[in-house]
């Protein structure tokens, strides 16, 4: 076989371009390439070249991020059985699909478009999340993270890539620079990829609220959250023309004692809203029973607590509108709420 030699006598035309250039040695043995054919093609100064175990880059010189990437998966994936054609992704009937793995960590944060993580030429590892009784071991620039439970992968740029807080649990737990582990999760939240509770909640799976500088970053993520969904609140009110609230109060009984704060009341329909900010940790359930008794103390007296989320405050902002409308509208129906004394907090 010489250099110019036909790939094999099963055209690739059907192929990504990406996957004409690179394929398992398997992949090339089901189109007719024998074994020895492969090894003279990846000798030194050959045409080809060996990227990974058992993965053939298909051209001299060095390999592009995305080859890279489709290598790193390739290496991880399973190979189908013996006769069983690969699956096609939903996206694409011709591209052959990665089964049970995915790209995580730095590298799956800036497929999502961070800023704050380096360039994909710049990464000296990719990571790829795998199921964890998969015996694989990390290799060359592939970095294997087993894990009991695979979330569901994105697709993005045609390759599979955990969700940006499996990302982000994965990228911080091998940082120790605090002000970046900060920079990535302010940039996902300020940038609108997911809400801080499903971040909080995937470090704290992850086990890293133990670690003093990831702590720090949480509290900033938290604030930064809230005020994300304040703002969004404020805006509810004003584009779909409710009454204005009192913002930000504690309330009291008269000479009595502090019944809690919320985010918005409404004095004369006796209504209240509370963003439900709540980063889950160790403690959920006992801050969980912390609010439910607010709540029912409010209730007893007449008040009407409405909880809205953060995220529901992003992606139904016009139907968390229309349950205050109707909280507000129903106050006309019900006893008067008890007098409350409102003050700022």
């Amino acid at each position: 076989m010489t250099h110019n030699t036909p790939l094999s006598p099963r055209p690739l035309r059907h192929l990504s371009d990406v996957h004409r250039r690179v394929l398992t040695t398997a992949q090339l043995r089901s189109h007719g390439v024998a074994a020895n054919e492969i090894a003279e093609q990846c000798r030194p100064g050959g045409p080809w070249q060996q990227l990974l175990p058992g993965v053939v880059l298909l051209h001299p010189g060095p390999p592009t991020s995305e080859e890279r990437l489709h290598g790193a998966l390739l290496f991880t994936a399973r190979e189908p059985a013996p006769g069983v054609p690969a699956q096609p992704t939903p996206d694409s009937p011709h591209r052959p699909a990665y089964a049970d793995v995915m790209i995580t960590g730095l590298a799956a944060l800036t497929l999502h478009g961070f800023s704050a993580t380096p360039p994909l030429p710049a990464l000296d590892h990719v990571d790829v999340l795998v199921p964890r009784m998969r015996r694989l071991r990390s290799t060359s620039y592939v970095r294997v993270l087993r894990t009991p439970a695979l979330p569901t992968p994105e697709q993005v740029t045609g390759l599979p890539v955990a969700p940006v807080p499996r990302a982000l649990a994965d990228a911080v737990a091998d940082l120790t620079d605090a002000e970046a582990v900060r920079r990535l999760l302010t940039e996902a939240v300020r940038g609108g990829h997911c809400e801080p509770a499903a971040v909080v909640r995937e470090l704290n799976q992850a086990k890293l609220l133990s670690r003093p500088h990831v702590v720090d970053a949480v509290d900033s993520l938290v604030a930064e959250g809230r005020a994300i969904a304040e703002d969004r609140l404020y805006r509810m009110v004003h584009e779909y023309a409710l009454p204005d609230p009192v913002w930000n109060v504690d309330l009291r009984l008269p000479g009595g004692p502090h019944l809690g704060g919320v985010d918005a009341y409404w004095p004369e329909q006796g209504v209240a809203v509370e963003l439900d900010t709540r980063a889950p940790r160790h403690d959920e359930d006992a801050l969980w029973s912390e609010y439910a008794r607010k709540r029912e103390h409010l209730e007893r007296l007449g008040i009407t607590v409405v909880y809205l989320t953060p995220r529901k405050l992003r992606d139904g902002m016009e139907q968390q509108a229309a349950v205050v409308r109707t909280a507000l509208m129903a106050a006309n129906d019900r006893d008067p709420a008890a007098y409350v004394v409102v003050l700022p907090r």
